[in-house]
């Protein structure tokens, strides 16, 4: 039995899968973005996720967290304070009771999943954005500077331009499109400037709340709202920006072609993917995107089962695309 975490801003999923390929159970629980969380515990808050979780699979799979032959577990923000890299690591120890387990950044498990831990390179975009890719046993990460001066193409960076775009909506800078007016009822705006009140006093700056503000964004473009139109494709092509990096710095050479895949919510978006694939077609370097095998988490437990020695063959893997398709909801169990 391996398990799969993959953690994230705004939800931590969990999955266990055999070594047939058969998914045995599923959870979904709260973010374990501990940076977010460091007034109420920091490293314990990504444990009490990792409890719940964990708890919630072992227990619709019947077993107990010693019957796990190996984890991988994605993290959000592991590696990017070199200070908590060994509280981190030692967090899953705490919760699982033995050490068949590794941690790594929470960008690894988009990357396995989507492309089936080949080379290649993984874009990723949630509540963040950065992209992962392999070549020969090189990992190599391109952005996720974080949401104060990075994360392009992400979530929160769509949803801080959608803000400033209903500012200025607002003040009659711009002509005011249907951005505006889903915004106002979303959030209950009595005035306008409310809109402060709301993100920096009652939400306080949270990227999370922040990012949830994205699929308003993508309504208001299938509305006819050019300016939040423009916002997604400039997204799309900010990650495609993020691919091409990844690429030089991985040592691609020019007549190589590059296997590409994504993952992420943003990538529900068409107005992104469309921007996203064009942006790549349109790059002198060779790129074959492709849509992604299986959901980061499954990624996450197929990484696991590589890690322990014993990679699933290709007949379980087969087994495994066959019934986990990209939304499957099967066994899947929320703890949030």
């Amino acid at each position: 039995m391996f398990l799969g975490v993959d953690g994230g801003g705004t939800k931590t999923a969990f999955c266990l899968i055999d070594s047939a390929g058969t998914i045995q159970a599923r959870a979904l629980g709260e973010g374990a973005y501990y940076f977010a969380d460091n007034a109420t515990g920091g490293v314990d808050h990504v444990v009490r996720v990792l409890e719940q979780g964990i708890e919630a699979v072992t227990k619709a799979a019947g077993i107990t967290p010693a019957d796990i032959a190996h984890a991988f577990l994605g993290l959000p923000g592991y590696g990017e304070v070199p200070g908590d890299i060994a509280a981190l690591d030692a967090a899953p120890g705490r919760v699982l009771g033995h050490q068949r387990y590794a941690s790594d950044n929470d960008m690894i498990c988009g990357w396995a999943g989507s492309l089936g831990a080949v080379d290649g390179i993984n874009v990723i975009s949630g509540t963040g954005s950065m992209t992962y890719g392999e070549r020969q046993g090189r990992g190599v990460r391109t952005g996720g500077w974080s949401e104060l001066f990075s994360d392009e193409g992400s979530a929160y960076w769509i949803a801080t331009r959608a803000l400033n775009v209903f500012s200025r909506m607002s003040d009659g800078r711009l002509p005011e499109g249907p951005l505006a007016e889903l915004l106002r009822r979303h959030l209950g705006l009595t005035s306008d400037l409310e809109v402060i009140d709301v993100v920096l006093n009652r939400w306080q700056g949270h990227r999370s709340e922040i990012a949830s503000l994205t699929p308003l964004v993508v309504e208001a473009a299938g509305s006819g709202d050019t300016e939040a139109a423009a916002i997604l494709t400039e997204a799309g092509r900010e990650l495609a920006l993020l691919v091409d990096s990844a690429r030089r710095r991985l040592g691609f050479s020019p007549d190589e072609t590059v296997l590409v895949s994504y993952s992420g919510g943003v990538f529900r978006s068409a107005g992104v993917l469309d921007a996203f694939t064009a942006a790549l077609r349109s790059s002198a370097a060779g790129y074959e995107l492709r849509q992604p095998l299986f959901e980061p988490v499954v990624g996450a437990a197929i990484y696991a089962a590589k890690l322990a020695g014993t990679p699933l063959s290709t007949e379980a893997l087969a087994a495994l695309r066959s019934h986990s398709g990209i939304t499957t909801t099967e066994n899947s169990h929320d703890i949030a």
